[in-house]
C-alpha cells in the first residue's frame, strides 16, 4: 500500500513544499481549505457580482457560488463536485475560475444555467499589488480551530453580466473589484460537530462583536490611485474588551502604511442590522508623528451580496465543503434580502458597496469605492441595538 498521494498535473512544477504530491496537503484536518473569493460592483451601486470557490482536499470536495445583487434582490447559483480525479480543475458545473496572469489578472465566471436566469464573465485586473493579512489563528478550548493565511487585492473589473436576458457591460472605469485567496485550517467547514463540548462565544450573554473587512480603491484629486484596507474585530463582554486591527494604505509602488488603530463611528439598521454608513477614524504612525484620518463611509445603495447564500455560517442546513455527490447544482432567487426573515436566513455578512472619502490632510479628499463586510452582534444602547434582535 503506497503512502504517497497520486500524481496530478501540478507535480510537474517546482513548487513542492512537503514530501508528498500535490494531491495531498500538510494536514489531515478535514477543515483544511484553499479558497478564493471575489466581488465586482458598479460604482453607482446598481449591480454587483459575488463569487467564491473552495477546495477541501481532505473531504474530496470542490464547491463554489456565483450570483448577483441588484438592490435588495439576490440571485445565487451554488455548485459542488467530487474533487478527484480533477483536483487542479477550478470548474464546478457552470461556475469557473481561471488565473490569467499571476497576481495581476483572474477570471471568475458563471455560464448560462438552468438554476437562475443569470450569467457573467468577469476579469479582475489589479490596481495595486496583493497584500498579506495577519495570520488567522483561533482556538476552541485546547483545539486550534483555524490556522490560515490570506492575501487580498484591490482592482477594477471588465466583462459582462446578464440578468433575465438583459446584458450589462462591465467597464473598468465604472466598476470596482476586490478579491482574496486563503489556505489552511478554516473555521465553519462541514456540518457543526455534535460530539464535542459546545462553544459559541457570540452566544454568551453580554458579548458583543463588531467587525468590518473592507478593501477600497481610492483615487486622489490628481487621478493617482492607492488601495486602502480597513479590518477590525472588537469583542466586548462584562469586564472584557479586545480589539484587533489590520490593514492600512497600500501604494502602487508597494509602499505600505499600517493602521495602528481603527475607531468606528458607524450606524446600523436596528432591525436587519444592515450598515447605514458613518465614519471610521484611522490612525497611523510615521517618522513625522501620529496621524488620524477621518474616513467617511457612504452606503451607495441597497445592493450588497449576502455571503450566507455562499454558505458562510451555513445556509438552509448546508455548509462549506459538505459532500453533495459527484455534481450538485442549486440556487435561489430572493426578492428582498432586507426583510427580517430573509436577513436571518442569509446572515449579516455581505459585500456592501460603499464610497469612502478620506477627509484628512494626508488623504486630500481622495474618494474611493469598494467592498465592506460588516457584522455587529449583541446589544449596543448607543446604536439602538438590543440583545433580543441580535443574530449572526
Amino acid at each position: 500500500m503506497t503512502t504517497i498521494g497520486p500524481l496530478v498535473p501540478a507535480d510537474e512544477g517546482f513548487s513542492h513544499q512537503i514530501s508528498d504530491t500535490f494531491a495531498s496537503v500538510g494536514s489531515s484536518d478535514p477543515s483544511w481549505t484553499e479558497k478564493v473569493c471575489a466581488m465586482a460592483a458598479a460604482r453607482d451601486g446598481s449591480l454587483q457580482l459575488g463569487f467564491g470557490l473552495g477546495k477541501y482536499t481532505n473531504r474530496n470536495v470542490m464547491d463554489a457560488y456565483a450570483g448577483i445583487s441588484r438592490g435588495v434582490e439576490q440571485m445565487t447559483v451554488r455548485a459542488s463536485r467530487r474533487l478527484a480525479p480533477e483536483s487542479d480543475r477550478t470548474v464546478i458545473g457552470p461556475i469557473r475560475y481561471e488565473v490569467l496572469e499571476p497576481m495581476r489578472r483572474v477570471r471568475f465566471a458563471l455560464d448560462a444555467n438552468d438554476v437562475q436566469p443569470i450569467a457573467f464573465d468577469c476579469v479582475f485586473e489589479a490596481a495595486v499589488a496583493p497584500f498579506l493579512e495577519d495570520r488567522t489563528n483561533t482556538r476552541a478550548g485546547y483545539r486550534v480551530s483555524s490556522d490560515l493565511v490570506r492575501y487580498h487585492q484591490i482592482g477594477v473589473a471588465s466583462g459582462w453580466v446578464e440578468v433575465d436576458g438583459e446584458r450589462t457591460e462591465i467597464e473598468p472605469d465604472s466598476w470596482v473589484s476586490t478579491r482574496d485567496h486563503s489556505w489552511g485550517v478554516r473555521y465553519d467547514v462541514g456540518q457543526p460537530l455534535t460530539d464535542t463540548e459546545p462553544f459559541d462565544m457570540l452566544a454568551i450573554p453580554g458579548v458583543s462583536f463588531q467587525m468590518i473587512w473592507s478593501p477600497i480603491l481610492m483615487e486622489r484629486a490628481d487621478g493617482s490611485r492607492y488601495g486602502m484596507m480597513m479590518h477590525y474585530q472588537i469583542i466586548r463582554a462584562p469586564g472584557h474588551f479586545t480589539k484587533k486591527v489590520m490593514g492600512g494604505i497600500e501604494e502602487l509602488d508597494g509602499r505600505y502604511e499600517a493602521w495602528t488603530d481603527l475607531e468606528p463611528d458607524l450606524t446600523f439598521d436596528p432591525v436587519n442590522r444592515r450598515l447605514r454608513g458613518g465614519r471610521v477614524f484611522g490612525t497611523t504612525n510615521s517618522p513625522s508623528g501620529e496621524s488620524v484620518r477621518q474616513l467617511d463611509i457612504e452606503v451607495i445603495s441597497d445592493t450588497g451580496f449576502h455571503l450566507g447564500a455562499g454558505l458562510y455560517f451555513g445556509f438552509d442546513g448546508h455548509h462549506h465543503g459538505e459532500w453533495r455527490g459527484n455534481l450538485h447544482v442549486e440556487g435561489e432567487r430572493i426578492p428582498d434580502c432586507s426583510d427580517l426573515e430573509a436577513a436571518h436566513r442569509l446572515h449579516q455578512i455581505r459585500d456592501t458597496v460603499i464610497r469612502v472619502t478620506d477627509n484628512s490632510a494626508e488623504g486630500g479628499g481622495a474618494v474611493g469605492y469598494g467592498n465592506c463586510q460588516p457584522i455587529i452582534t449583541g446589544a449596543n444602547e448607543q446604536l439602538g441595538l438590543t440583545a433580543d434582535t441580535t443574530f449572526i
